[in-house]
Formats: C-alpha cells, structure tokens, sequence
C-alpha cells in the first residue's frame, strides 16, 4: 500500500476520534453532574494517591486526630471532636494509618463541590453551576494544604451546606428544609466553633432580607432553631465541664499569631490563596468585555436575580472579609479562612455567567482538571525533594511506623502489661503511640487539664512511657518526670542525605504512687 493510501485510511479514524470526544464532551455538557462527578473522582483519587506515596508520616494535626479520636470525648482545650471521631472511624474500617485520612479530606472537599453545585443550580441553572465549581480547583484552599484533614476541612462541607439549606429554606419556607437546616448547623459546630460565624450571617441575612423575614411569621424556622439548639446542647454543657478551655486556647493562640507573624501575613495568605481564580477566568475567556456570539449556546437560564447575587456575597465574602479585618487587630491563624471561599466561584459565574459558552465551559474544565493533576503531583514531588534531597525534617518525613512499633518494643522490654499512656514532646510522643499495638492514650503536655482521660489512677495501674527527641530541652517538670530512669536512644533514617533523628525514650513502670504537678498553662501552638 502506498504512503498515500495510509494517509487516507488515517484521517478518517482521526476524524472518528474526535467526533467521539465531541460526544463525550456534549454528552458531560447535556448532564453536568456527570462532569461534577468525574471532576470529584478526580481530586480523590489524585489527592489520595500523592501523598499516601510520598508522606511517611501523617501530617502533625492528623496525628494529633488519631490520638485524640480514640478517647471519644465531645470536646478537648482546643476544638470540638467531630474530625478527630471521623478519623478514629476510618482507622477501624480499614486498619490503616497511611492513607485513610487523605480519602477523608477528600471526600469533605468533594462533598462540598457537591453542595455548591446545588446551591449554584438553585441560583443560575446546572449548566453554570457546574462552572462554579469548576474554578474551585484554582483556589489554594482545596488543593495543596488538603491532605492535613483537620477541623478546618471538617467544617468545609458544613458551611456549604448551611448555605445551601438557608436559601432553599427562605425560598420554598417547606419545614424539611428548616429542620435540616438547624440540623447541620448544629452538627458543624462539632466539626469547628467557627461555623458560629456563618451562622450569624445567616441570621443577619434573614432579618434583613424581606422574603425570609417573612418566613420567620411560620413556626418552621423556630422548629429549626429548636432542633440547633438540642444538637449544640451536649457540646454546650461540655465547654462548660471543661471551663471554657477552647476559648482560652483561641486566645493563647491570637496572641503567639501577634507576636510571630507580620500584620498583614494572614490577608497575604489569603490573597495568594485566592490569585489564581482571575488567571483562570482570563484564560478561560470570561473576564473579556463583550459576550462572544456562539453557534451552540448553552441551555438558557434567566439572569441571576440581583437578591441572590447579594446573598452569594454576603454568605460567601462576608465571614472572610471580616476575619481579614479582624487579622489586623488580632492573631488569626493562615489556615482558618480555608473554609470561607466555598462560593467564589459562585458569585464569579453569577456576575460573568452571560459571557459563558461552550468554549468557556470546555475551558475551565481543562483547567480544573489540569489544577488538581498539577499540583498534586507537584505537591508529591516536592515533599519528596524536601525530605529526601534537601534534608528538611518535616512532619511528614518522621518514620511514624518506626517510631510505634520501637516504642512499642522498648515498653514490652520493662513491663509485662499493654502500653497505655505515652507523654513527653507531644509531637514525639505522639507519633510513639500512633501505630503502637496496644493504642494507647496521649498526656497532652503531661497536664491533666489538657488530657482529662488520663487520671492519677490510671498513671499508678498503667505507668507510662516518656519520648522527646535527643537535644530536645526538657522543662523542669518533664526532668522531674525522668529524674532517675534509664534512657535508650534510638535513632532513625527518615531522609537520603539528612543524619537519623535521635530519639529518647523512658519507661514509669506502673506503680508510681506520685506524679508532678501541672504546668501552668496550655502549650504553644505548633
């Protein structure tokens, strides 16, 4: 056959292959969910994957998590448990501590695509709720520092779905809507406290805006309120049992902020967080002046009315243009606005969805998949770099398993009984009794107001072991804890190029009748 036979037999199979592209992608275009739902696979899949590959050890707040989840108490000195039971839950269904916890995040960042396309959908039509979604990839927040599931992606889906739940409530005024409302309101405060923030907007929200006032003459929305009130109510009693630690930490924390970060760091953070999305809309076409006519336009949908396009700002810029103000008086922490821009996106494609066409559209879905492939896997690479080339001890380069199952080993060694207590360098100890067989419990700073699970009983019948990492200096009460017990160090590879990491580790036999006393205060942020 000749060489210009082949050609012609090659042009009509390329022609195939992109008429079935061009089904594909106007089939994704007729039922967007299924384009949402691809989009969610994706990120799950990828944001599993990478770090699970790379991290030899759990972010520092997902150990803490885990620690903290097997204790099944409502509330600790720092924040309501909801993440930290979610945590436990996914250890016991699948006896890992390696990749669970990713799966986890992503499942909270995906859950709230999920809810943000219905919120959208309500608004402006699924076509253009699906765009809304699509630049959510852009936003640091729901990519680079999701593999750290902490409160703060806890409450990610909460806070979408409370606006989500507000707006149908004040439209339709059907009680379902009200009573899931006052529901989830009241569940996501277990994930954050925070979430009392986007609460109060709501209620600003519904005493200012005339239709949902109107609502509060049913008894629906006080059926809600009745409903938030018995959930909150055990967490209620909890914060005071436990004398309003949570809000002491807050302020321990604002004021290390004050002194450890510039004034404007926390609205930096932010804005970078946040500098991709114009790139992206550039990109995509929708930041040009005038609508390109299109031969196949997208299903029409009306206008946005101009009340949900100020509902759209106030639920989703109101809580983070205030925390931003508030930055500057007070320490707040770079993490805790990652919740705060579900509905960027949103309010982007309610003010420039006229500009939206298929072109745009195929645009931004590239460019979504593009940012979760991305910086996944540049997050995999450079983690593995910094750990491995660089030499930078990270948390996620400490050999977790090691450290277990070695202080697990040196307990069995001097004691006969299970490994219960483990204290000292929190981080270190932590990581001592991650994977370790017997589970055990974690003596936050070895302060008993910190840790309320562990008694005196329980340090005289269980004992503990001590582990704080070589060169570490130990407070005068930690040195009271180890005055006159043997030592072993260990030490770790953990890196290609950096020296092992040393470790101490101290066995109180049970037994001990007397212990030191607390430390005066809660420890420093980390």
């Amino acid at each position: 056959m000749s060489r210009t036979s082949e050609s012609v037999n090659v042009w009509p199979a390329a022609a195939a292959a992109e008429d079935d592209l061009s089904s594909i992608w106007n089939s994704l275009v007729r039922h967007p969910w299924r384009l949402l739902a691809l989009l969610c696979l994706i990120q799950i899949a990828c944001w599993t994957v990478m770090p699970a590959i790379v991290n030899v050890g759990p972010p520092r707040d997902v150990v803490e998590g885990f620690l903290w989840g097997r204790e099944w108490v409502l509330l600790t000195y720092k924040h309501p448990q909801l993440p930290c039971w979610l945590l436990e839950i996914s250890h016991l269904l699948t006896g890992s501590f390696r990749w669970p916890q990713y799966m986890l995040s992503q499942l909270m960042v995906s859950t709230t695509f999920v809810l943000v396309y219905l919120l959208a959908r309500d608004i402006m039509g699924p076509t253009r709720a699906l765009a809304a979604v699509l630049l959510m990839p852009a936003i640091y927040f729901f990519g680079w520092p999701t593999p750290q599931f902490n409160h703060d992606y806890a409450q990610m889906p909460f806070w979408a779905a409370t606006s989500w739940l507000l707006w149908r409530a004040a439209r339709d005024g059907r009680p379902g809507w009200w009573l899931a409302l006052g529901l989830v309101a009241g569940v996501g405060l277990y994930a954050k406290f925070s979430t009392a923030l986007l609460l109060a907007f709501g209620g600003i929200w519904i005493l200012c805006d005339t239709r949902a006032r109107s609502r509060l003459a049913t008894p629906w929305p006080w059926l809600g309120l009745a409903v938030f009130l018995g959930v909150v109510a055990p967490l209620a009693v909890a914060l005071v049992r436990l004398d309003f630690l949570p809000l002491t930490y807050a302020e321990h924390r604002n004021a290390w902020v004050i002194a450890n970060r510039a004034r404007l760091y926390y609205i930096g953070v932010q804005l970078a967080g946040l500098a991709a999305v114009p790139v992206v809309l550039a990109i995509s076409g929708l930041l040009r002046r005038q609508p390109r006519p299109v031969q196949d336009p997208l299903p029409a949908y009306p206008a946005p009315e101009r009340r949900a396009v100020a509902y759209l700002a106030w639920m989703g810029l109101g809580p983070a243009l205030l925390i931003m103000a508030a930055s500057l008086f007070t320490g707040t922490g770079e993490a805790w606005g990652a919740t705060m821009y579900n509905l960027v996106g949103v309010l982007a494609i309610a003010l420039m969805g006229r500009r939206l066409g298929p072109t745009e559209l195929r645009r931004l879905a590239v460019l979504a998949l593009l940012c979760v492939v991305g910086v996944s896997s540049a997050y995999a690479a450079t983690r593995w770099t910094s750990c491995n080339i660089l030499g930078r001890l990270q948390p996620m380069c400490w050999p977790a398993r090691s450290i277990s199952l070695t202080a697990d080993a040196i307990w069995h060694e001097a004691v006969s009984a299970p490994l219960g207590i483990v204290g000292g360098d929190d981080g270190t100890a932590r990581l001592a009794g991650l994977e370790a067989p017997d589970q055990p419990s974690i003596f936050t700073t070895l302060d008993r107001r910190l840790a309320p699970w562990i008694t005196d009983e329980r340090l005289r019948d269980q004992g503990m072991l001590l582990v704080w990492p070589r060169g570490w200096k130990l407070s005068p009460q930690q040195e009271a804890w180890t005055a006159g017990l043997p030592v072993k160090t260990v030490a770790f590879n953990w890196s290609l190029k950096g020296p092992p990491l040393e470790i101490n580790f101290a066995v109180i036999p049970p037994g001990r009748t007397s212990f030191p006393g607390n430390p005066p205060g809660p420890p420093d942020p980390e």
